[in-house]
């Protein structure tokens, strides 16, 4: 099972994004479930993960700025970027359960 990311750019300071992620095939035991994003020179940090009963986690620098949200029968979740800033500019990697991550999508944002 592959994860297939999509959805990044560049965007100005203030705009938006949305990235989106979908399993290869279907598998009931693979679960796709969250982003993780990791910025140059930082380690890899959550952004938001989604359970599989619909509690969500954010970061707190994302906290009312980013939603995650999910279409289970697609096995496919979004990223929802608002009023973007330059210390969003990451390469976001969505994640499943069983260690299954993503290649990764470039956002930057920049004036």
């Amino acid at each position: 099972v592959q994860l297939v990311e999509s959805g990044g750019g560049l965007v100005q300071p203030g705009g938006s994004l949305r990235l989106s992620c979908v399993a290869s095939e279907s598998h009931f035991s693979i679960y796709v479930r969250g982003w993780y994003r990791q910025a140059p020179g930082k380690q890899r940090e959550l952004v938001a993960d989604l359970t599989r009963s619909g509690n969500t986690n954010y970061a707190d620098s994302v906290k009312g700025r980013f939603t995650i949200s999910r279409d289970n029968g697609k096995n496919m979740i979004w990223l929802q970027m608002n009023n973007l800033k330059p210390e969003d500019t990451a390469v976001y990697y969505c994640y499943a359960n069983g260690g299954v991550w993503g290649q990764g999508t470039l956002v930057t944002v920049s004036s």
